[in-house]
């Protein structure tokens, strides 16, 4: 059996990223146009990242990405990491990815020294708020959702 592994995506995964970014789309109900690879490379490996992704690994095969950035401040000066996307291909479901992904994303914010991990699920993803709440995570209350197109 093979072992699964989470690592840090580095320039040499652009294309495996971009092609999952298109089946995220596809997940959440739109076409399956494969993420631009200049802007990929802009947000993960330019000398600004404003990202971070992890892979999930089997072999040579990847698994599905999570992505994740950090939020200031958190709670007083602290920081939090702020989880974007977790995505486990269909083919890798059930298998315990988004488990292996969640203690990666926790061993990272330990290691920044965040005070927390935050995210947001969509209300009409049962699957995703199953996970999270099997996971220990509670819903908070109290924010409102906010987005401004430019």
């Amino acid at each position: 059996m093979t072992m699964v592994t989470i690592d840090r995506a580095t320039p040499e995964d652009l294309a495996v990223i971009s092609e999952i970014l298109g089946e995220i789309e596809a997940y959440y109900g739109g076409e399956a146009v494969p993420g631009s690879v200049d802007q990929i490379t802009a947000a993960l490996f330019s000398d600004h990242p404003v990202a971070t992704v992890l892979l999930a690994r089997e072999a040579s095969e990847v698994l599905g990405l999570a992505s994740f950035s950090f939020l200031w401040p958190a709670a007083g000066a602290d920081t939090s990491l702020y989880l974007k996307e977790l995505y486990v291909r269909e083919t890798a479901r059930r298998r315990g990815i988004a488990g292996l992904f969640m203690a990666a994303l926790t061993d990272a914010a330990s290691a920044a020294g965040c005070s927390r991990i935050e995210w947001t699920a969509d209300g009409d993803n049962p699957p995703a708020l199953a996970f999270y709440e099997a996971y220990g995570a509670e819903p908070r209350g109290g924010k409102v959702f906010y987005r401004m197109e430019k």
